[in-house]
This record gives C-alpha cells, structure tokens and sequence, in this order.
C-alpha cells in the first residue's frame, strides 16, 4: 500500500457547513427525531405520491405543516429550524422537489388554515398544489376559500383561471341575478337557474368596443367569445347572434342565443346598453315564445332568458317579472373602466345625454 493511499484513508471526508442559527449546538433536542419521523414519512408516501400524484402529495405536505406547527406550537422551534430542516430533507431526498423553506413555510400555512385533515382530504387535496397556493395567498375566510375550492373541482380551473375569479369576486356575483325562477320553473331547474346566472357580469375584455352601443359590445363578445364563455359559466354553449326568429310574418333577431348542456335547454341573452325598462321583459318573453315553438326540440326544456342591462332598479325588476310565466332573470353587466372609476367619482360624471344636450346647446 503506497504512503498516499495510507494518508488518505486516515483523512476525515469534509463536512457539509450550515449558518450558525442551523448548527447542532442551536437545534432543539427533538429535532433528529422528529427530522426522522418526516423522513420515514415521506419514505413510507413516496409510492402513493407516485400513484396519486397531486392528492397524496398535498395531504403528505399537510401532514409535514402540521408536525413543523406542532413543534412551534410544544417545543418553540424557531423560523430559522425551517431552512436546516430543509436542507436535511433535501439530503434526504434528492430526487423530491417541494421541500424549499419557501414551500414548508407553505405546508405550515395549509396545515394551520385547513386545520381538519378530512376537509383537505376530501377537498383540498383535490386540486393542485399551485391552486392551493392562489387559495392561501389571495383569501383569508375559510369559508370563502372552500367555496373556491369546490368550485375548482367542479369546473376544473387551472390556477390562473382560480386567480381570476378570486380577483372578480365570483362569490359575491354567483345566484345574485333577478329572476322569476322560482314561479316559472321546477324547484330543481330553478336551484340550479339561480345558481348558474350572477350580478353584475364582469366584460373586462371589451377592448375598444363604445359600451354606449349595443350593437358594438354585442360583436365584441363573440369576438371574444371564450372569454364571454368564461364569464357566463360552465355548461353554456355558443349557437350564435342577431338569429332570426319570424312570427306572425315579421322579422325579429334575438341578440344572441346560447344552449346550456346542465339545464338542458337554450337560453336567449338580450343585451342593453341603457339602464333596465320593464318594457323589455315583454320582448324577451316573446323571443322565448318564439325560441320554444321554432327551435326547442320536445327533449329540450324551456328556453330561460337573460337581460344584461347597463344599470337596474331591483323592485322595478321584481314588479316587472311579476306574471310571466317563462323563466326570466335581469343582471347589469359592467366594463373595466366603470368599475375602475371611484365610487365617489362615478356620480359625479356626466351621463351621456347630458353631454349631447350640452352639444346641442353649443351648436345652436
């Protein structure tokens, strides 16, 4: 044996160095039990993260938040244990990501905002871990953010279309349209009516359209016709605009029809760029006469109309659906730039016949 190998067989191999905050001396004494625990955890769910990938992966981060809270919690484990215990997991586990201290600090917040493990494991663990993390960062109720949750599942979001509905407040929008459903409709098409239709809806993605004409905002939708689905809602399918309809040897053309695959029957939107007037509910009711006689297949049930309207008076709408018997509901619908204005400073604009009548004034 030469005298080099002898030397370095006697050699100690380095050591990895951590920050002093990290160092044995600094860890609590129950540290390398619990850094075993966690190890022969993630050992004993690496199969089933393989198998079920994102459900057995968000309860296993559940279950590293609550043991990193409970250490807090008991033992007083500081925010500084978090990045050595990453590091050892990382050691641990090489071919895992997720275990940054950015992502602990995740798993702790997930453990102690959905403190009941039957909730995340019925719920939670159902949608992404970056879904997961949009619920965390942009919500602070709990029931708020189940109630995104279970609509994540329900339509299958990705975390970017959550974001987005989060940032609209869906939930203060969904079944808040004015309807008649319940008198026009049985009491389960009309739970599930009042639920799928909201108020205000939300066209951010107008563009350059002149909100002032209907005609224009109407062209703009189907332009961005995936988007106008967005907002509509799961189930509604495109059929198309200005579909002529002929009664009585006249011409009409409803502004634009859609089919909603969930209720099962076509639902006609009538678009207005001026404040609610009760004389629209009997056009709409005459379209959906005409809707049922002409297109309705017998399997089909009966068509439910929706006016979108710049601005509405709730008892004038009320007092207005009062006696029909065809399933109708009223909403506003806003663009950015109105709901971009401040409360305060909306009132105070000019209306737009106050500015024509200004002109006119100027012209004469």
């Amino acid at each position: 044996m030469s005298e080099d190998h002898r030397q370095s067989r006697g050699r100690k191999k380095p050591q990895a160095s951590f920050p002093v905050a990290g160092s044995k001396q600094d860890l609590p004494m129950d540290y390398q039990s619990t850094l075993t625990d966690l190890k022969q955890l993630i050992a004993n769910e690496r199969l089933h993260v393989t198998l079920s990938a994102n459900a057995a992966m968000v309860l296993l981060y559940w279950d590293i938040g609550q043991t990193i809270l409970d250490r807090q919690d008991q033992q007083g484990w500081g925010a500084k244990i978090i990045d050595r215990l990453s590091e050892d997991l990382k050691e641990a586990f090489p071919e895992m990501n997720g275990f940054s201290p950015r992502n602990l600090k995740y798993m702790r917040k997930l453990a102690s905002e959905w403190p009941d493990r039957e909730i995340v494991q019925r719920t939670v663990a159902q949608i992404p871990w970056r879904s997961n993390l949009a619920l965390l960062d942009k919500l602070t109720d709990s029931d708020t953010r189940l109630w995104y949750a279970e609509k994540t599942i329900e339509n299958g979001w990705s975390k970017d279309i959550l974001a987005m509905q989060i940032e609209s407040c869906l939930h203060e929008r969904q079944g808040k349209a004015a309807n008649n459903f319940a008198l026009t409709m049985p009491p389960q098409d009309s739970d599930m009516a009042a639920q799928i239709f909201k108020d205000p809806y939300l066209f951010d993605f107008l563009g350059t359209a002149d909100t002032r004409k209907e005609r224009e905002v109407e062209q703009s939708l189907v332009n961005h016709i995936q988007k106008f689905l967005l907002e509509l809602g799961t189930g509604f399918a495109f059929v198309g605009r200005q579909i002529l309809l002929e009664v009585g040897n006249q011409d009409f053309r409803l502004d634009l029809l859609f089919y909603h695959l969930k209720l099962r029957c076509y639902v006609v939107i009538e678009l207005k760029a001026v404040p609610f007037d009760p004389g629209f509910t009997g056009t709409l009711n005459l379209y959906l006469s005409a809707v049922d006689d002409l297109l309705r297949h017998p399997d089909d049930k009966p068509t439910i109309g929706l006016l979108l309207c710049k601005s509405k008076n709730d008892l004038v709408v009320e007092y207005a659906l009062d006696g029909y018997r065809r399933p109708m509901g009223v909403a506003q619908w806003e663009s950015q730039l109105t709901r971009s204005l401040p409360e305060d400073l909306k009132g105070s604009l000019p209306t737009i016949e106050e500015i024509e009548k200004e002109l006119e004034g100027d012209d004469e």
